[in-house]
């Protein structure tokens, strides 16, 4: 089979598709998937880079141990391990892998399920690492009806989700980007849309009953002043600094929480199938709607990292792995046209 590996750390060209042996049958519990689609994921480049250093501890000190890179999938079941009872051979699924750039993967069946109804693979399967994300960090904030919701960094993968499911949820969302992603953001169910090159969104006098900061450009002391006396801030990633990351500020966060009746709160995301199927109930209702910028033939896959990587993406970048599905590549076409500058 055909497989996206890393052979060490830094940009792009540290990636390739190489021929690998097919992976066996799945054992217990696990089910093989023909991989139609992938989702590249912002974590994916972090990787790719080995960003910031302690993912290398954790990874593999000169390359990752695990070659095959990549984690969203949309495909169809072709074969199932003992114990599996809820998928059967043949089911459209869409999942969270350990390893999911390659044209067949054996994942965990806890981590898979049926794909949306309405979606097709290129759109389902950029839903799993960053619709998941923005549900749970929702979820620990106890978004409901009513809330004001910012957003920052609302036009990528996990914030275009944040903004759709907030608004699902009833809130008000206010998200955070550049002025030339602004026409996405609103697209996404956002009622106003700051420009993070021209506006400084702690010092405009608005407060928020939720923060989702998925930048980290502000300080937690700044986010914290514009959060209503019970607010929440939820810090999900960020960059932080090249060796430990976002660690230093989400410590600080829980640091400092037991100081302000303001609830600072550090989201560990995780992989989740309930969430998935959450996830699937919000896209066949139609409250969430993918949004694909580019679709990348697996041959070129290292220009698909490339693209996410330029920070120039509205909201997620996908990988046709099997065939030429032209519907979904109209699809993406049309997402990419409901804006077409660039920042």
């Amino acid at each position: 089979m055909r497989a996206v590996i890393q052979n060490g750390y830094g940009g792009p060209e540290v990636l390739a598709v190489a021929d690998l042996p097919e992976p066996g049958a799945p054992g217990p519990g696990r089910v093989a998937i023909e991989v139609h689609a992938a989702g590249v994921h912002a974590g994916d480049v972090w990787i790719m880079r080995g960003e910031p250093l302690l993912v290398r501890a954790a990874f593999g000190r000169k390359r990752p141990r695990q070659p095959i890179v990549g984690r969203d999938v949309a495909g169809v079941v072709t074969a199932i391990g003992d114990g599996v009872t809820a998928l059967a051979v043949g089911d459209r699924v869409f999942a969270e892998s350990e390893a999911g750039f390659a044209e067949t993967v054996v994942v965990d069946a806890r981590f898979v399920r049926r794909a949306p109804a309405n979606l097709d693979d290129v759109h389902a399967a950029v839903m799993p690492v960053s619709g998941t994300t923005a549900l749970q960090a929702l979820r620990l904030a106890g978004v409901g009806r009513g809330d004001r919701v910012l957003v920052i960094g609302a036009s990528g993968g996990v914030g275009t989700y944040a903004v759709q499911l907030a608004v699902a949820l009833g809130a008000t969302v206010t998200g955070v980007a550049s002025a030339a992603k602004a026409d996405h953001v609103r697209a996404a169910g956002a009622s106003r849309v700051i420009d993070h090159r021209t506006e400084d969104v702690t010092a405009d006098g608005a407060t928020y009953d939720v923060v989702i900061d998925l930048v980290a450009a502000q300080s937690i002391g700044a986010l914290t002043r514009i959060l209503a006396p019970r607010g929440t801030l939820v810090l999900s990633a960020g960059t932080g600094s090249r060796t430990l990351g976002p660690l230093p500020r989400m410590a600080a966060a829980v640091f400092r929480s037991p100081f302000t009746r303001r609830r600072l709160k550090p989201l560990a995301a995780r992989r989740s199938g309930d969430d998935l199927d959450e996830l699937r109930a919000h896209a066949e209702a139609g409250r969430v709607r993918p949004v694909v910028d580019e679709v990348f033939p697996l041959d070129r896959a290292p220009e698909a990292f490339a693209r996410l990587a330029s920070g120039s993406v509205r909201g997620k970048v996908a990988i046709r792995v099997r065939g030429d599905d032209g519907r979904a590549d109209a699809a993406a076409r049309a997402d990419a046209d409901a804006g077409t500058d660039r920042s």
